[in-house]
């Protein structure tokens, strides 16, 4: 469940060459290009950059949709003008750590939690040196958010890329080598950049901003932590996964549950996924009839087994949850003049769920999961264990092989996997989520978007039932239906063969996945599944990792072995080994 490492090599952009596209004048576009002899200096950082500049010739909001770029002084040489800026021209031997200005990469990172708008910069961000320190060219671009509705942060992205790809003649670096990054909705966007390249999908509204044509917006890395995606069965999959695990609903809200669960299953039987040996993956009926059987139910089972013996390979004992925590906190990317991002106002500590509430008449029972209490240190491995079994016990211990083996998919779910949202988790019934507004048409209202929702409320009588269904019938301004909506924004739409939209695009070659596997932000699913698609794929995507990390929640998870263990200093090390594959 790490690299695909038979997967063999293979990358194009639009047929050629981002560097192709703009030296063989196919661009088209009345932006004008990036000014050379208007660049800013910081000396202590030796960072030249420039912000405010545009990437759309008609902007939908202008006030977001500008980007900054931050490049390693030792890639310019530079003349300094009577208003302190400079003119600079490219270093050709200009060098960082080993990389160049044929070879440094771009990154940019997309960081929108919840979906929410990004502000472009507006001044020098020393949080960027970092990157610049270690050769990266950094793209800092402002987009739209949820308020905008779909697709418009995706199209921002998009829009900038193709700008700096329009620049290729002045700036250096190797504008085919772009990453982005993101956590949470951040990393469902991210995703979201990976698996849509050149998707035709968004033409026409690139196209409506001014976006520059004839360039490719492809991308050749995507880092993805906790990623809220897969929106299209993301409220059956928590059904799925964390129904079981719910008290004290009442019978036509659980009605509501176990439709969904047992829609869930059908999807995934639809989907053909494999593992990485080649099997199919499917979901036979249990006796409970929800689906809690089958080759895709043992797989996620062995996923959270791995992440439980990764922890146990891990982690030293006496091991103190308190410094887990605290690590956990250490572990954001960027703080200071950035935009937030990881955790959100009100993220639960370890082992300590939040309180239980009624959300739109659902009664989730106190202590909602009746999570395990896994505060304070352990002296060894088997008084963790025995944290683990205090309600039930689901942990086989073998000391002699260090490993561990879990009953059911079920028991993590009732012990340690937060149920913190309600049936509907992202499309309720109030429709005040995130999700909602996403789908929204602009105007920062939420309306219903979830088809497998609407058709479980119409199975069960709910009087909800026609409201989700007026909405599903809408259109944005352009004309695209919720359908198609859900398409642009669902990268399995892009990845699998279980959907019209496989190998429509250009998918990034190189994909990392993390997730923190104690999370209730969203099912396990959600990650794994395009994962495993991706694993699928075929020779465009030449790797993949892919980890759940446990003791983690929704952050930007880590395992501790892995580099730095800091998720800045790991992205770095991760690109470098993207880079190095291609030499």
């Amino acid at each position: 469940m790490n690299a695909l490492e038979k997967i063999s090599s293979f990358f194009t952009v639009c047929a050629c060459s981002a560097a192709l596209f703009t030296s063989c004048s196919s661009a088209k576009t009345s932006l004008p290009k990036i000014d050379m002899t208007a660049w800013n200096y910081d000396e202590s950082d030796d960072v030249f950059w420039q912000v405010g500049i545009s990437y759309a010739a008609t902007p939908a909001d202008a006030g977001y949709e500008t980007l900054g770029i931050y490049v390693p002084g030792k890639y310019f040489n530079a003349t300094e003008n009577a208003d302190g800026t400079y003119t600079v021209k490219v270093n050709k031997r200009g060098e960082v750590v080993g990389l160049t200005v044929k070879t440094a990469p771009f990154v940019m990172p997309i960081q929108t939690p919840g979906y929410s708008a990004l502000e472009a910069p507006s001044g020098y961000q020393e949080e960027v040196s970092q990157y610049n320190k270690n050769g990266f060219i950094f793209v800092y671009a402002g987009a739209r958010g949820r308020d905008h509705g779909i697709p418009s942060a995706i199209t921002d992205f998009k829009a900038a890329v193709r700008y700096v790809r329009y620049n290729a003649s002045l700036l250096p670096g190797n504008t085919e080598r772009f990453f982005t990054f993101g956590m949470s909705g951040g990393g469902a966007q991210s995703a979201l950049m990976g698996a849509t390249g050149d998707a035709k999908e968004f033409e026409p509204y690139l196209k409506a901003i001014g976006a520059v044509e004839g360039v490719s917006d492809a991308i050749m890395g995507s880092m993805d932590w906790c990623p809220i995606t897969n929106l299209n069965v993301a409220d059956a999959a928590y059904e799925w996964e964390l129904g079981g695990a719910r008290t004290g609903l009442d019978e036509s809200t659980k009605a509501l549950s176990n439709s969904l669960s047992v829609k869930f299953a059908e999807y995934i039987n639809s989907l053909g996924l494999k593992d990485e040996d080649g099997n199919v993956l499917t979901l036979e009926q249990s006796e409970d009839g929800l689906y809690h059987a089958g080759s895709y139910y043992e797989y996620l089972k062995k996923t959270i087994e791995k992440s439980l013996n990764d922890f146990l390979s891990d982690t030293e004992f006496p091991y103190n949850a308190e410094n887990q925590k605290q690590a956990l906190g250490n572990n954001m990317m960027m703080t200071g003049g950035f935009p937030p991002h990881g955790m959100g106002e009100g993220q639960p500590e370890h082992g300590n769920p939040p309180a239980a509430e009624d959300l739109d008449g659902v009664k989730r029972g106190k202590g909602e999961s009746n999570n395990v209490d896994l505060s304070g240190t352990y002296n060894t491995v088997e008084e963790y264990i025995a944290a683990l079994n205090a309600n039930e016990e689901w942990v086989n211990y073998d000391k002699e092989t260090n490993t561990a083996t879990i009953t059911s998919v079920e028991a993590f779910m009732r012990n340690v996997k937060q149920l913190q949202k309600s049936v509907g988790a992202f499309d309720d019934l109030s429709g005040t989520q995130p999700e909602n507004t996403l789908f929204g048409f602009g105007d920062g209202k939420g309306v219903h978007f979830d088809s497998l929702m609407t058709e479980a409320l119409k199975e069960t009588g709910n009087e909800k039932a026609d409201e989700y269904a007026s909405d599903l019938a809408k259109k944005d301004a352009l004309g695209s239906t919720m359908e198609e909506r859900h398409n642009m924004y669902n990268p399995m739409y892009y990845l699998s063969s279980g959907y019209k939209g496989f190998k429509t695009s250009t998918p990034a070659k190189y994909w990392r996945i993390h997730a923190g596997i104690f999370q209730g932000d969203t099912a396990i699913s959600t990650e794994m599944d395009y994962y495993l698609a991706l694993v699928n794929y075929g020779s465009k995507v030449k790797s993949v990792e892919f980890s759940d990390v446990w003791g983690l929640y929704h952050t930007e998870a880590e395992r501790p072995t892995y580099g730095d263990g800091t998720s800045t200093g790991n992205f770095i090390q991760w690109v470098k080994e993207c880079l190095s594959l291609e030499k």
